[in-house]
């Protein structure tokens, strides 16, 4: 089987568990808890294919001060190498506040993590892969390019776009330049019938569809997952979970949904397993499972 590159941001997460609501202007509020966790959302899509077996490279800069040497020692706690060269740039975090529903808001601040050289692309061993993910804040980014042009001068590869809100905001020269490559794209309900302008999560998938010509993925949280591939239109119901918080559910959802059609599953049979991933990471506090609480699911 050969390889998944997922190509974006690994970062610290500042995850911050609010009492009632996020502060307005000029008002002081007190946190329940707060802590630190691995993140960003090509290491928690990485972590979900990992989870399946399936086999990846994870093509992610990690920069300097505090937070790069935090992220760089978790990785290789869990073995894990980018061939990315340390970009001489302070690594950024991602602050995840979360409210007593489990809803989350992020305050980003981008750093090395989300800035590609072009002369990196160079480092990929292309033999061993046939996938990638992609996620619209990289691409969002003055060295977006650089991954819009890699992708084009390899059209055979299987691309996987998460643009998440993003696609309203990254130029939309570069915007048509990635729909020619016709990705599967992943959106969350909001995010679809915002860049569609339509009304139904339907008539928003036949559009993005036919800017793509190629499957799209919708989440629609509590009500399951929407895809249609051209041909057919379905929703795959959720699993019900006590929500903890959202970080993490879409990568997760992705992530499994690569993985799970990498080993074979149809997309239904891909999105069902999935769905049942993210809902398990709803329930849990920050954006990843670990290996117990995969194994609990059995989907090996």
């Amino acid at each position: 089987m050969k390889k998944v590159l997922v190509i974006g941001s690994t970062v610290v997460d500042v995850i911050v568990n609010m009492v009632d609501h996020l502060p307005r202007t000029g008002e002081d509020v007190h946190v329940r808890s707060q802590h630190m966790s691995l993140g960003g959302c090509a290491y928690n899509v990485s972590d979900s294919i990992r989870h399946f077996c399936v086999p990846y490279i994870l093509f992610s800069p990690v920069g300097t001060g505090i937070y790069g040497n935090l992220v760089r020692e978790e990785l290789k706690k869990r073995g894990i190498v980018s061939p990315v060269p340390t970009p001489d740039c302070e690594n950024g975090c991602c602050y995840c506040f979360v409210e007593s529903t489990g809803e989350r808001s992020f305050a980003s601040y981008h750093g090395a993590e989300y800035l590609f050289q072009k002369e990196w692309f160079d480092l990929i061993p292309m033999e061993e892969i046939d996938t990638v993910y992609i996620c619209g804040l990289e691409i969002e980014e003055t060295t977006g390019i650089h991954i819009i042009e890699f992708l084009e001068a390899h059209p055979d590869l299987n691309i996987y776009f998460a643009p998440g809100p993003r696609l309203t905001i990254i130029d939309p020269a570069l915007v048509k330049r990635l729909y020619r490559l016709s990705p599967i794209l992943h959106l969350n309900e909001t995010e679809a019938l915002e860049v569609s302008g339509r009304a139904t999560v339907s008539d928003a998938g036949a559009y993005l569809y036919g800017k793509t010509d190629n499957t799209v993925i919708i989440t629609l949280g509590e009500k399951g997952c929407y895809y249609f591939d051209g041909q057919k239109e379905d929703v795959i119901p959720p699993y019900p979970t006590s929500p903890a918080d959202t970080i993490g559910a879409g990568d997760s959802h992705i992530g499994s949904v690569i993985a799970c059609q990498k080993r074979g599953d149809s997309l239904p049979e891909a999105i069902r397993k999935a769905n049942l991933v993210s809902s398990r990471v709803v329930g849990t506090s920050g954006a990843l499972l670990d290996d117990r609480e995969f194994e609990n699911l059995g989907l090996l």
